[in-house]
């Protein structure tokens, strides 16, 4: 089976999220799986990798009343996967978004196809990834490709106002309305995935019953709710890279593959940050509201008093003021950005790891922090419920501060019986998140999809 996947980052060459994770992963397994697989991004100004350029020049798909942009396009293979980016002058900038990232990625979209054929790459299934590609599942739908759109995040919608975005997407005007990408009086790059695909999955199952709720919906829960009823919506749970993530031949850590190695871990992070013997209580996280960082900002005085408190991030500016207000405090450390080295750290060396989620499609902390034997403590949302058991972490239900601390003080308590905990963490780091099951999901999807 030939299978094309589309996604607006790759790690490791793009990255910003879980998403760039997933995109980096997935593909790889299924290759082992036997399938055939190649991977489709853009070619960013500062893509960590150097493509080898196999063509350049003007496509008539991505031409017209925008002009003619230069195409260029590279390749790279990597573990049996073919992975192509296609570079224009707009994506020429450092970082991977912006803010007219509908325009762009609506040019990337229109490419994609074209340059599938120009490469002789026929998919038996084309997988589009997040709203950055909800615009070529629609063109491939109407080329008569078989499509899978997987929503990672509802609330980022890829939403522009429709007179001006109707120009950028090379469609047919009957595909812009109501039963298309029209939302609102907005063109919705996600919507367009939704209605076009032949089925739509979500990267948790929890979270594709929530998604078809007003609380969860962003909106789209009807359409949502009509795609369950016809079947086809459905949630696969996101794996884990259990090569890059793994304690036992991690580089950044004292290694270690059970409760009673990871002391020295333990040790070397209070060492790193001058804590005292207190607990410690992480999170590695973007600071947004999304992920409940505010409930823990204003838990923290509570906190304090038994725990310290670490925190890796970057994001919303005041929940940055406010966690850098608290770094003065001896039990609390903020650092703000993303690094991956004292990530590990921290996931090697805490003891609890924080997640108060208002939603969480999936999530990879919590997994990541099991397999590092650090305890979640989570609410109850999204893949949290599908990957947190009852034995092994902390659960909540409400988004509250006092919901959060109550939570904690369960955990706390149970810190207190070294045993108990020992078992905890050795149940936590047995248990299995490997691509393996959710990449040979996909790949029944596929054939039932392919065969229909």
């Amino acid at each position: 089976m030939q299978v094309v996947h589309v996604g607006s980052e790759v790690f490791p060459y793009s990255r910003s999220g879980g998403l760039g994770d997933v995109l980096g992963a997935l593909p790889t397994e299924q290759a082992r799986l036997g399938a055939q697989v190649t991977v489709v991004s853009p070619w960013y100004a500062d893509l960590a990798g150097t493509p080898v350029l196999v063509w350049e020049g003007a496509l008539p798909e991505v031409s017209g009343a925008l002009g003619s942009p230069v195409v260029r396009v590279g390749e790279l293979m990597e573990a049996g996967v073919r992975y192509v980016f296609i570079g224009m002058d707009l994506f020429e900038r450092p970082g991977l978004y912006h803010p007219d990232d509908v325009w762009r990625y609506s040019l990337f979209s229109r490419a994609v196809l074209p340059v599938l054929r120009r490469l002789d790459v026929l998919p038996d299934i084309l997988h589009g990834h997040d709203w950055q590609a909800g615009l070529v599942v629609a063109h491939a739908h109407l080329a008569g490709q078989r499509t899978v759109f997987s929503v990672h995040n509802l609330q980022y919608q890829g939403r522009w106002n429709l007179p001006e975005a109707a120009r950028w997407t090379g469609l047919p005007e009957w595909t812009l309305g109501q039963d298309g990408l029209e939302f609102h009086g907005d063109l919705s790059l996600m919507k367009g995935g939704l209605t076009f695909a032949d089925h739509v999955t979500t990267v948790s199952p929890t979270y594709a019953l929530e998604i078809t709720t007003p609380q969860y919906g962003e909106g789209l829960d009807g359409l949502l709710v009509r795609l369950t009823r016809e079947g086809r919506l459905s949630g696969i749970i996101n794996g884990l890279d259990q090569e890059r993530w793994d304690p036992r031949t991690d580089p950044d850590i004292p290694a270690f593959a059970d409760a009673s190695g990871k002391a020295a871990a333990r040790t070397a992070l209070q060492q790193e940050f001058g804590l005292d013997g207190a607990p410690v209580l992480a999170t590695v996280s973007r600071l947004a509201d999304q992920k409940g960082i505010d409930l823990l900002v204003e838990a923290l005085p509570e906190l304090v008093k038994d725990w310290n408190v670490v925190v890796l991030g970057g994001g919303d500016p005041l929940l940055t003021g406010a966690l850098m207000g608290w770094s003065q405090h001896a039990r609390v450390e903020f650092r703000q950005g993303l690094n991956e080295p004292l990530a590990h750290r921290i996931y090697a060396g805490a003891d609890a790891f924080a997640m108060p989620s208002r939603f969480e499609p999936c999530g990879l902390s919590q997994m990541i922090s099991m397999r590092y034997g650090t305890l979640p403590v989570v609410r109850e949302t999204g893949g949290l419920v599908d990957t947190v058991p009852h034995d092994i972490g902390f659960r909540f239900q409400d988004a509250t501060p006092d919901a959060l601390l109550e939570a904690c003080r369960d955990a706390l308590a149970e810190y207190g019986r070294p045993q108990a905990w020992a078992a905890r963490i050795e149940r936590g780091m047995a248990l299995d998140f490997s691509w393996a099951g959710p990449a040979g999901q996909y790949l029944g999807l596929y054939g039932r999809l392919a065969r229909a």
